[in-house]
């Protein structure tokens, strides 16, 4: 079971049985990144210009901002018969598209980017999984392999399994706050070339689960790595507006690779991913996305193309979200105001449920929660005694699966174990949103501190 979109939290609703009196009044689904579902507001003109697409009579409404209205009537010229509701280029509307590079451009302060390597998709997700057909191929030993983090986002795994790939693990540095190191993807490569061809090298930054964010050295050393063995590197970058600690900055592939020369740059092929679901926006519901993909060459290009036409277009309301989150409202304009009001509010109120998270975990025994430098979730580290790992081994559950299903039934909260991203052997976590508001994250929090210390002392 993965915890995408909720499959783990319908596991837990199994176990608690139906009808029966339980210890609390509400399950908490602190299980998945899942913004609005919070309680998140959206954001303002993200839903006017989408409301103003979907709707194009309220184009003469005075309610709806002049900035809003512009970009609502750009996005709909780029559509046939001026309408949402139809089919669109495979690679997406060509003035998102336009939007999307000259955003990457502002981004990597004037890297450039080419509106014709970027495919719009249906949330990054889609973006990866497209990636990855493309790239996997071979039989026996010459079949490929990709490299991922441990832990990981599931949709890796599943990816891989669903495309008969061979999955090669490295491990992230737990101890030095879950850092990347070149040494453990030489070893994870070393080891894989044995039994398959690994082609490609996946990373998360800022990570899911584990919330850490890439030194600009990381990057660089990663970079050097991929263009040393010829690794396709896949960047899953939808956290990199949410970046919180001091010292910590997010740094896109695209940009280092650039800056290292055109020795990497023209040499390395990488695919970039972003997302509405994530970041300050939180529309995971839109399904909207874009993949960037660099140095591919020609003919995978066109049979890249070929790949995306098969579902014909993504969802055209995400597209539009998607261009708001690329172009949205700049100083002078009559909604900047609101909009980065908004945008701040939401960024700081993370910024401090992350820390708030970090420092009451760390305060409960038995528990240790490296920095949360970035992303929406916690990622502890806790102690299971031995009595309670033979219990879920007559149970025939993993140990955190069985702390985490203990968890639920006796607080409400639902939780995802380790087991489920990957874990080093001999260690126990879960991963927690860090989405829920304040007040009810400060009860959560003591909440999960009085079910521990009452599981150690049941346990001991």
């Amino acid at each position: 079971v993965t915890p995408k979109a909720g499959g783990w939290s319908r596991a837990c609703f199994v176990g608690l049985g139906i009808g029966i009196k339980k210890p609390f009044t509400e399950v908490i689904k602190a299980n998945i990144g899942d913004a609005h579902a919070m309680g998140q507001r959206p954001i303002t003109f993200l839903r006017q210009v989408v409301a103003l697409c979907t709707y194009p009579n309220l184009l003469d409404s005075p309610s709806f901002p002049e900035d809003a209205k512009k970009r609502a009537r750009r996005i709909l010229q780029g559509c046939g018969g001026n309408s949402l509701g139809s089919y669109t280029a495979s690679q997406g509307i060509n003035c998102i598209r336009e939007d999307v590079a000259s955003y990457i451009e502002r981004r990597d302060g004037g890297v450039p980017a080419d509106p014709d390597n970027i495919y719009l998709t249906t949330g990054a997700s889609d973006g990866i999984s497209a990636i990855l057909k493309i790239l996997i191929s071979g039989d026996g030993k010459s079949r490929t392999g990709v490299m991922i983090p441990i832990p990981q986002y599931p949709l890796y795994s599943a990816a891989i399994s669903e495309l008969d790939a061979i999955q090669v693990n490295y491990y992230l540095d737990e101890e030095n706050c879950w850092a990347l190191n070149v040494n453990e993807l030489r070893r994870a490569l070393n080891e894989a070339k044995a039994y398959c061809n690994p082609k490609v090298l996946c990373i998360i930054n800022p990570g899911n689960p584990t919330g850490q964010v890439q030194s600009r050295k990381c990057i660089e050393d990663v970079i050097h790595f991929a263009w040393e063995e010829k690794l396709f590197l896949l960047a899953d970058e939808v956290y990199q507006d949410n970046v919180y600690s001091e010292g910590c900055q997010f740094h896109s592939f695209k940009k280092i690779l650039y800056e290292m020369g055109p020795e990497y740059y023209n040499n390395v092929e990488l695919a970039s991913f972003h997302s509405t679901s994530k970041g300050y926006m939180g529309e995971c519901g839109y399904r909207g996305g874009y993949m960037e993909v660099i140095n591919l060459h020609p003919e995978i290009k066109g049979q890249l193309v070929k790949l995306l036409s098969v579902r014909l277009c993504p969802p055209v309301s995400g597209q539009a979200a998607m261009d708001i989150v690329v172009n949205p409202p700049v100083p002078g304009e009559e909604s900047y105001a609101q909009f980065i009001k908004e945008k701040e509010s939401v960024l700081n109120n993370l910024a401090k449920k992350a820390k708030l998270t970090e420092d009451m975990f760390n305060k409960i025994p038995g528990v240790h929660c490296n920095p949360l430098q970035g992303a929406m979730y916690a990622f502890p580290r806790i102690f299971i005694p031995s009595k309670a790992i033979e219990e879920a081994k007559a149970h025939k559950m993993a140990p955190d699966m069985f702390y985490c299903m203990k968890l639920l039934e006796e607080t409400g909260i639902c939780v995802v174990p380790g087991s489920g991203f990957g874990q080093r052997e001999g260690t126990y976590h879960f991963r927690m949103t860090i989405l829920p508001p304040v007040e009810k994250l400060k009860i959560l929090l003591e909440k999960v501190k009085d079910f521990h210390i009452k599981f150690l002392e049941k346990y001991a």
